[in-house]
């Protein structure tokens, strides 16, 4: 029910924020994990709302609901922003974390682009773990304006609390898609 309220606030706020909203949707896979994305408004500046589904192999999986703002400095985009996640760790009980953070994206030529990414959530903001830390960078290709396709590293990791077993979701790299519309 919270997810819901959530989602329909960030909705609105879009709607508020009377720009153009694209909307586009991807994959990225690792070695030992899989991560699927969709997004409202990630790649125009103004208000942006996305979701996330992380699933390790091995340590669990975290789903999140990220709203940011977009910040086009000349060629560089920014996008700070806050993440709401549920965490479901292997052998620790799940939880949840809200997270701080944003990314960059550098344009190098029209088609390539370099790209990073930090959130963290400290014990205070997050329940039955220590902390959470997400850090990811890559680069990207786009060779027409609806298609990306990604290679990069993912880092993702929660500190087990109480003497619970640390999780690291993500740790490698990756190659993705994405589709814009």
């Amino acid at each position: 029910m919270k997810a819901v309220a959530t989602t329909a606030g960030a909705l609105a706020l879009l709607a508020l924020a009377g720009s153009a909203q694209a909307i586009d949707g991807g994959v990225n896979v690792g070695e030992d994990y899989t991560h699927v994305r969709v997004g409202l408004g990630t790649n125009s500046p103004g208000f942006a709302l996305s979701g996330d589904w992380l699933r390790s192999d091995h340590d669990g999986n975290v789903e999140s609901l990220g709203l940011g703002y977009n910040v086009a400095i000349g060629d560089v985009f920014l996008s700070p922003g806050v993440k709401v996640m549920s965490t479901n760790p292997t052998d620790s009980k799940d939880g949840y974390a809200v997270a701080v953070g944003g990314g960059v994206r550098v344009p190098v030529t029209k088609m390539f682009n370099v790209y990073g990414e930090y959130y963290y959530s400290p014990d205070a903001f997050s329940s039955h773990i220590d902390d959470y830390q997400e850090a990811s960078g890559g680069v990207s290709f786009q060779p027409i304006s609806l298609v990306d396709v990604r290679v990069g590293y993912k880092y993702m990791s929660m500190n087990g609390k109480d003497g619970r077993k640390d999780n690291v979701i993500a740790d490698g790299p990756y190659v993705g898609a994405s589709v814009h519309f």
